[in-house]
């Protein structure tokens, strides 16, 4: 590996395409006065941001349906299992987002300790995962909405009730909220905060009351068996099957310990978010000390409400009988008490704007970022001079989302953001590794422990849950980081900056 000094920003390692960016010239970067991101959040500011994107519609569903085919009273357990799985990675990200407090998350972390093409590839990766993301939960919300908006007797003509529904064409409810968010963060991250605090407040008193409203109608007889007799699962074929079950020929089981397992690979799209956090490690204050705090606090709180909200919804109906639409709401139902189903169904539509908003934010970090360092045009790299967001990217990305919720049923690509958010997993646990060898002098005000072990850990067990993933949603995600690749040699590699320093 050859070395060459950019100068007073620090050393460039490698060549071409694995070519790295130097910490100190990351950081750098930030103090550019057109391209520099307002420092106003704070470790609460993170940790409410973290809790508002990862408390969604998994909690509200997925308990449910995992309970009634897959695991029964040990979802909880399954919920275990997945946080654990993030809480490796989460370790990881903490030790970088306060090493490299620049934005860009993955990406920016990729480029200071794999290269050049892994950091592109794993920005084009999370653009996509952000994108579908904010779209996927932008339809979901409007769902919520236009269930309330029935109940009290007001109707949106069908031709606006988007694709899903009957003779549905447009979903304006989707379009307008994605628009309005838009406005939001080209104003500011700090009213995003606190318009995230307010709406979070909403959600966790929703989910507290579930839980403690809940366990007054908790039967123990409900808990047997709390880990069902293992059953096996009919194989899937072709490009719907698993990809483990391709390759190795396993086919995963329904309850049972096994079953756990399983059950935690589809509960995990209920933690993703928590990377997002990192993406706004340019705006905080104190990054250092305040990013891991924000990164590991949420994942905590999170994890420690879906396995008592598990715990409870599985306690109050047998899991055979649960809802799979609406388990929550439903179970309140089943017990006689509908005034709390109503109240569950208000908090997940109000709980889902913050989803949608945080997602749109960190996507939007990612491309300026991308565009800062010239793999993306510089003109979306340019920061408001009163609001100091980074408006440009903002508005084009936001623009986008908005018509691609409002036209388009997005049901299937919902699982393209488990795949890409493990996909970044997989990267930043390598990063960590590399940059321990490569640059063992940076100060880290915090480090991942048991390293290269932990890292190790995470990445295995990333991988793992990617390969219960169906096949054709790694197809999916080889073609678009195909065309990532493309546009990287196309543009990006002959107007990045860092290749322009070099000698």
């Amino acid at each position: 590996m050859t070395t060459q000094d950019t100068g007073p920003g620090g050393p460039v390692q490698g060549d071409g395409i694995f070519r790295t960016k130097s910490v100190e010239q990351s950081i750098r970067d930030t103090e550019e006065p057109e391209h520099t991101l307002r420092k106003s959040l704070s470790a609460w500011d993170l940790m409410v941001f973290g809790v508002g994107v990862i408390i969604g519609t998994g909690i509200f569903v997925l308990t449910g349906k995992v309970a009634k085919e897959t695991a029964g009273p040990a979802t909880a357990l399954a919920f275990v299992a997945a946080g654990i799985v993030c809480a490796l990675a989460a370790l990881c990200y903490a030790e970088f987002a306060s090493t490299v407090p620049v934005a860009g998350s993955a990406y920016t972390f990729s480029y200071a300790s794999i290269g050049e093409l892994p950091a592109w590839i794993i920005g084009w990766d999370l653009v996509l995962e952000f994108a579908l993301g904010t779209a996927v939960v932008a339809v979901g919300w409007s769902g919520y909405v236009r269930s309330l908006l029935d109940n009290a007797g007001w109707h949106l003509p069908a031709a606006l009730e988007g694709p899903d529904a009957v003779g549905g064409t447009f979903d304006l409810l989707a379009f307008l909220l994605v628009l309005l968010l838009t406005a939001v963060l080209v104003i500011g991250i700090k009213l995003s905060a606190r318009l995230t605090a307010i709406v979070v407040a909403v959600k966790v008193a929703v989910v507290l009351i579930v839980i403690v409203a809940g366990l007054f109608f908790v039967k123990a007889d409900n808990y047997q068996p709390f880990i069902p007799p293992a059953q096996k699962q009919e194989g899937g074929s072709g490009l719907n099957a698993p990809l483990v079950q391709l390759i190795f020929g396993y086919e995963p089981t329904n309850f049972g310990v096994m079953g756990i397992f399983t059950a935690a690979s589809v509960v995990f799209f209920a933690f993703i978010g928590f990377d997002v956090v990192a993406t706004a490690a340019e705006e905080t204050r104190h990054p250092q000390r305040d990013m891991p705090r924000g990164i590991l606090g949420s994942l905590l709180i999170c994890t420690v409400l879906y396995v008592a909200v598990a715990l409870v919804v599985t306690g109050m109906q047998h899991y055979t009988e649960l809802s799979v639409s609406a388990p929550l709401a439903d179970a309140f139902k089943a017990v006689g008490h509908p005034f709390y189903a109503g109240i569950i169904s208000f908090g997940a539509a109000v709980g889902l704007t913050t989803v949608c908003m945080i997602l749109l934010l960190g996507q939007t970090r990612v491309f300026f970022a991308m565009s800062r360092d010239g793999l993306l045009p510089r003109f979306f790299s340019k920061t408001h001079p009163h609001f100091g967001t980074p408006y440009r990217p903002t508005v084009l990305l936001g623009s986008i989302i908005a018509v691609v919720a409002g036209f388009t049923s997005i049901n299937e690509l919902a699982t393209l953001v488990n795949i890409g958010t493990l996909f970044a997993f997989v990267v930043v646990a390598l990063g960590v590794i590399v940059l321990r060898r490569t640059r063992p002098d940076l100060h880290r005000a915090f480090r991942t422990p048991w390293v290269p072990l932990l890292p190790i850990v995470s990445i295995a067990a990333s991988i793992w849950l990617m390969l219960n993933l169906p096949a054709e949603t790694w197809l999916r995600f080889v073609v678009w980081m195909v065309i990532g690749a493309a546009v990287y040699f196309l543009y990006g590699r002959s107007h990045s900056r860092l290749g322009r320093t070099r000698v």
